[in-house]
């Protein structure tokens, strides 16, 4: 049928691709069915890595390349690729948990250009009770640079994460804290008390 209760079916993706991020859901679907049907469980410890290439819709205005919110945007995707290649999303939702990005920190260096393949490379270096921190890498296919750095925190509701990681038997100690993850966190924590009421200052 041409037509869905007497709408015509153009109309309707229309509607659609200007009320919803679109191809964000399509994206997340073929993530997820992807690395279910042709990749291995992978060991909460190894880096996982997802591939992209910078289409003409992750272009800045120029048209030249990757724009600043696409890097983010693929982080996340990088992120639930991560979750879901090593069991642990499941695991967190089998205890009634969530999982909540609390802060990403991401220094560019080069630009990923137009059509320009890439990788990004996603490896955990840092937990505490709370949370688990990540590193994540934009590497380019065509020389091995890392053209973008991320740091980013996403913590854990309902949730112990050093009782949730005793299911992996490979994690049998903490590493030690990252010298700029060690920075970066004092930096969250002097935001953090900066916008805290309690500590506001009339001038």
């Amino acid at each position: 049928m041409s037509e869905t209760y007497g709408m015509p079916v153009s109309m309707l993706l229309l509607i659609l691709y200007i009320l919803l991020d679109v191809n964000y859901f399509i994206r997340c679907a073929f993530t997820v069915l992807t690395l279910r049907l042709f990749q291995s469980k992978h060991s909460v410890l190894d880096t996982t890595t997802i591939y992209g290439i910078c289409t003409p819709q992750d272009v800045d205005i120029f048209l030249r390349h990757m724009n600043n919110a696409r890097f983010l945007r693929e982080l996340n995707f990088a992120s639930v690729h991560y979750y879901m290649l090593t069991n642990l999303y499941d695991l967190v939702r089998e205890r009634g948990g969530t999982i909540v990005q609390g802060a990403t920190s991401l220094r560019y260096r080069r630009f990923i250009s137009i059509f320009q393949p890439y990788k990004i490379q996603t490896k955990l270096i840092w937990w505490d009770e709370r949370a688990i921190y990540l590193e994540q890498q934009f590497v380019t296919l065509t020389d091995g640079f890392v053209n973008a750095i991320a740091l980013s925190k996403h913590r854990f509701t309902e949730c112990n994460v050093f009782e949730l990681l005793e299911a992996f038997p490979e994690v049998t100690f903490r590493p030690d804290l990252p010298k700029e993850l060690m920075h970066w966190l004092e930096s969250i924590e002097e935001s953090s008390q900066k916008l805290n009421p309690d500590n506001f200052v009339y001038a």
